[in-house]
């Protein structure tokens, strides 16, 4: 007969072993807590921002069919920011201790929609370094965009500036200690309803009817330590008056 779960035994299970479940919750928190303040490096992020458009005499008019082709070649100037031919420049110019792969991952970059305006985002355990890279990325881009393609009309709107106080991005302290107590409570569930399953053992008179399915006609009440060797005393003084009162019949 197949064994059927309600919701009053999973109530019932939790209830029984919440105190397991908050062990491994406050462990699941503590350890969270350490990675997050003493084990994980703090990354920071800074940017700048360019505007990327092409060259045009001071006879030209305006023309909204031109700025609809420049937003389209957007994606093409991200490709090339992060291209071997920019980064390659970068590195040489800064010295930096790392390969252009390297490099290449602590730069991102992104435009806001239908706009020429595009931002260099780069991470780095230092901000200053940070800065320094996102800076010369952006002038080595305007120096060299011109050989690459078409264009010579770069200009730097935002450099990257370190301001004071300021916070990392990575890690998040409050994020990953409730994530932690999050999959700590999940934990802390499975291992409960994996112990409550492996567990057949019966403890309660709630356990013997819902395992036999019969209703319980009488309970033995506990005997303590005290009563038990009050009873022994008074089964062996019982015992020794019996053996007195024969004796004495027989004599």
């Amino acid at each position: 007969m197949a064994e059927t779960i309600t919701l009053r035994d999973l109530f019932r299970t939790i209830k029984k072993r919440l105190w397991l479940i908050g062990i491994i919750t406050l462990i699941a928190a503590i350890i969270s807590s350490v990675l997050s303040f003493f084990i994980l490096t703090p990354t920071y992020e800074v940017k700048t921002q360019l505007l990327v458009n092409q060259a045009k005499s001071e006879q030209q008019l305006y023309n909204s069919g031109e700025v609809e082709t420049n937003i389209q070649l957007i994606n093409t100037y991200n490709v090339i920011i992060k291209s071997p031919a920019i980064l390659e420049k970068v590195k040489s110019e800064l010295n930096l201790d790392m390969s252009v792969e390297k490099l290449n991952e602590k730069i991102e970059v992104t435009s806001a929609k239908d706009t020429q305006v595009v931002e260099v985002l780069v991470t780095d355990e230092s901000p200053y370094v940070a800065a320094k890279i996102a800076n010369k990325t952006a002038q080595v881009f305007k120096n060299e965009v011109s050989k690459i393609m078409n264009i010579d009309n770069v200009s730097i709107l935002a450099p990257a500036e370190v301001k004071e106080n300021i916070s990392p991005v990575s890690p998040n302290p409050p994020l990953y200690i409730g994530i932690g107590i999050v999959l700590g409570l999940i934990v802390g569930l499975g291992v409960v309803f994996l112990v409550e399953q492996l567990d057949n053992t019966v403890k309660t008179e709630d356990d013997i009817e819902r395992l036999l399915e019969l209703p319980i006609m009488g309970i033995v009440a506990p005997i303590s330590d005290t009563n038990l060797s009050t009873s022994r005393r008074a089964h062996s003084s019982s015992r020794q008056r019996v053996r007195g009162e024969s004796i004495g019949s027989q004599k």
